[in-house]
């Protein structure tokens, strides 16, 4: 039962944070563009009302992830979040009135047949409570070096979708170090009460770097298409928190001949994601903002998502097709 809650908490927050996602794709569509990161770029989203939306999905993410790392593994919770890809295409085809092709669906059922196939055959469980010091300061030391050098890597890029995948991987790097630091938190909640909780450096650890990876994420969605960052987002969270799991979480996963169900459920899950990401539909219906852009983020604003027929435009006639 607990198995099932887990998994049932996991799928809730990859629909919150797909909405999300979209929405907050949405607002940066609105707000001025830079070709460095701005800090005032969050006071801009700030003044952006379907911002909030976004932001409330997020929230609504993070309250189901914790309760389902508190009753599951990091290696199950984690990988779910890949079902974040096809939520996010389907609740823009709604939110931007674009319909799904027929190959569009096809790579949904390939990913959700695939993260199926590859969680049945790997089976993740077990795993320690608390991890070591030591294998936080490993985990820590590599992945906040990992997010750094791509932040740098991104810098050195133009604006487009080069730039939002290094944005997008350091994000999911992010995400995952924060999931790691919440199943710690939470399971310290949950065995120790509310004071413990608090006094917990993982609990500041996860808030504090949560906030670096919307921040990337903001930046992400920003520099370039979302079919862009949105795969690496979404396939990096789950390969790092997979990782994690297994050698922080000292979690176990089958091995042996199961590497062959799990290998193709891995494919079919990648398959799928690059199938999305050929979709012209986030492209023409969310793409980068241009250079000229308004600095108003209020409805009455002429920005991109509100001209007749451009890129972000509910009333634009592009249709969810392949390239």
């Amino acid at each position: 039962m607990t198995a099932v809650l887990s998994v049932v908490f996991a799928v809730l927050a990859a629909v919150s944070n797909a909405l999300g996602t979209v929405l907050q794709r949405r607002a940066a569509l609105i707000v001025p563009q830079s070709d460095t990161f701005r800090l005032r770029l969050m006071l801009d989203l700030l003044r952006t009302p379907v911002w909030f939306g976004g932001i409330l999905g997020v929230i609504f993410a993070a309250v189901f992830q914790a309760l389902a790392l508190v009753t599951g593994p990091l290696a199950v919770v984690q990988p779910i979040f890949v079902l974040e890809l096809p939520f996010a295409l389907l609740i823009s085809g709604v939110v931007f009135r674009k319909r799904m092709s027929r190959q569009g669906w096809f790579s949904v059922a390939a990913i959700v047949v695939g993260l199926g196939a590859a969680l049945a055959a790997a089976a993740p469980s077990g795993g320690d409570l608390q991890p070591p010091p030591a294998l936080w300061v490993l985990a820590l030391a590599s992945c906040l070096g990992a997010m750094f050098m791509l932040a740098l890597a991104a810098l050195r890029r133009p604006v487009g979708p080069a730039r939002a995948v290094c944005l997008g991987t350091a994000a999911a790097i992010g995400y995952a170090l924060t999931a790691a630091l919440m199943k710690s938190a939470t399971d310290t909640l949950d065995r120790q009460g509310v004071a413990a909780f608090f006094e917990s450096w993982q609990t500041y650890g996860f808030a504090a770097i949560g906030v670096c990876a919307l921040f990337l994420l903001e930046n992400a969605m920003q520099a370039g298409p979302l079919v862009a960052s949105q795969p690496a987002l979404t396939l990096g969270d789950a390969l790092i928190s997979l990782s994690l799991g297994v050698t922080l979480y000292n979690e176990s996963v089958r091995t042996g001949w199961w590497l062959a169900p799990e290998t193709v459920g891995v494919g079919l899950v990648l398959l799928g994601a690059v199938g999305l990401s050929r979709l012209e539909t986030i492209r023409q219906s969310g793409g980068a903002a241009p250079r000229t852009a308004p600095s108003s983020g209020s409805a009455g604003a002429t920005g991109p998502a509100e001209a007749p027929g451009a890129p972000g435009s509910p009333t634009g006639t592009a249709e969810f097709s392949e390239t």
